[in-house]
């Protein structure tokens, strides 16, 4: 009966998801094709891939899901080469990105959690294994998968300070679904002990960190920081700094401590990457109101000259966030000024950059613990005291190498999880039907 009233619910929703989804779609050129994959229905050449196979389901819901996912995806096709990667995603900006990781063999948006839509993509997908990337829980989804015997795990899991309280208030009804879960592969000590006192039985939690400290082999080649200037524009001889992942209300704090910096003639050009790039023209509006001058990443083949010191870069595509890291001074990650949670930090830290956040790191509390602890990076509580520390690292360049570096080390010290991970795994491989 419950999940009876839970498809009525969704099927109610749907009135507005269905349209919203075809309304995001259309901004990416995908509106039909993501809506039927979202109700169980595929190409003929999607499935052939899977002909065959056996098929690892890897979901990740969003970009930061699926990037923390590349380590692993890495290292399942290096234990499994036969085998088909299958990733899922929600968002389209989570899709743009799985599309550029050459291990995956097939890039899905993932089902609406309907039971006849569920039903249908598991049947045509036929996965041996499924494996939920942090803390992605649709209860039809991982219902039926274990009613078609179908192990499912929790990669990479966490619960933050701000979703525990919620999946607590829900503990009974989460518990009966945490029960057919084959493993909870945990990030922290602390998301172990979460995940126990929500109903995820004991003697399946275990602690493999966090997949996000393994992204030095997850890395291409990329190219080099001149030719990645020229490419954006970006004079060899201007400090460039780079504010990633940022959402509303920081864009106009970043663009603010930007345009201060000219003024106290520090020379330098502001990268500008929101987190959401559909909203990159209405904050070049608010850049124009700012006196600024800027130019978007997807016009600037066109743009006919350099950019100039204190002109802003405003990024309105996918996928390139290394590119700009790699010919970085330093980087600021959003969503910290702002009550959002923070994003990554560790991606700077890749590159040796020294990498400055604000207040609001709910969601990557450890992380930012160690990058603060290993002098990697600066916490700054707003923009004035975001402007003292650009003004600060620009004008100390071995001080940005040497908070570089140690981010770096950072990484390796901390690296590992994969392997704890992929051995988790081996234990439930091939243990569909048993």
């Amino acid at each position: 009966m419950v999940y009876l009233l839970y498809d009525l619910a969704l099927l109610l929703s749907s009135l507005v998801l269905v349209p919203y989804y075809l309304i995001r779609g259309l901004r990416y050129g995908k509106s039909r094709h993501g809506i039927r994959e979202r109700l169980g229905y595929f190409r003929s050449d999607q499935l052939a891939r899977l002909k065959g196979r056996q098929v690892i389901w890897i979901h990740a819901v969003s970009v930061g899901e699926t990037r923390a996912a590349i380590p692993l995806l890495r290292g399942l096709r290096n234990k499994y080469p036969e085998a088909c990667l299958v990733l899922s995603n929600v968002t389209e900006t989570g899709r743009a990105v799985a599309r550029d990781i050459q291990e995956i063999d097939l890039c899905l948006f993932f089902p609406f959690d309907l039971s006849w839509a569920v039903r249908r993509t598991l049947r045509l997908i036929n996965p041996s294994i499924i494996l939920i990337v942090e803390t992605e829980i649709w209860p039809n989804f991982v219902r039926i998968a274990h009613e078609s015997k179908i192990p499912v795990m929790l990669v990479n899991g966490r619960f933050s300070d701000r979703s525990f309280p919620r999946y607590f208030t829900i503990k009974r009804l989460l518990k009966p679904l945490l029960q057919t879960f084959s493993s909870f592969c945990m990030q922290t000590a602390q998301d172990a002990r979460r995940a126990r006192r929500i109903g995820a039985p004991v003697g399946r939690v275990v602690v493999t960190g966090n997949l996000k400290f393994d992204i030095v082999s997850s890395v291409q080649t990329l190219p080099q920081p001149e030719d990645v200037r020229a490419k954006f524009h970006l004079p060899v001889d201007v400090p460039v700094w780079v504010a990633g992942s940022t959402h509303a209300g920081e864009e106009t704090i970043v663009a603010e401590v930007a345009k201060q910096l000219e003024s106290d003639k520090v020379a330098q050009i502001l990268v500008l990457v929101p987190r959401h790039p559909e909203r990159a023209r209405s904050i070049g509006e608010d850049l124009s109101e700012m006196g600024i001058q800027w130019v978007l990443r997807s016009e600037i083949s066109d743009y006919g000259k350099m950019l100039q010191p204190g002109d802003v870069l405003l990024v309105d595509t996918i996928g390139e966030m290394l590119h700009f890291y790699s010919i970085a001074d330093l980087v600021f990650v959003g969503g910290s000024l702002v009550p959002v949670g923070g994003h990554n930090l560790l991606e700077a830290s890749l590159l040796n950059k020294p990498v400055l956040f604000g207040s609001y790191m709910q969601n990557f509390k450890v992380i930012a613990g160690f990058v603060l602890e290993s002098q990697a990076g600066m916490q700054v509580k707003d923009g004035r005291q975001l402007k003292e520390k650009v003004k600060l690292l620009l004008k100390t360049p071995e001080l940005c190498h040497d908070m570089g570096s140690r981010g770096f080390d950072l990484l390796s010290e901390h690296a590992g999880a994969t392997e704890k991970t992929l051995e988790e795994i081996a234990r439930h491989w091939g243990m569909k039907g048993g």
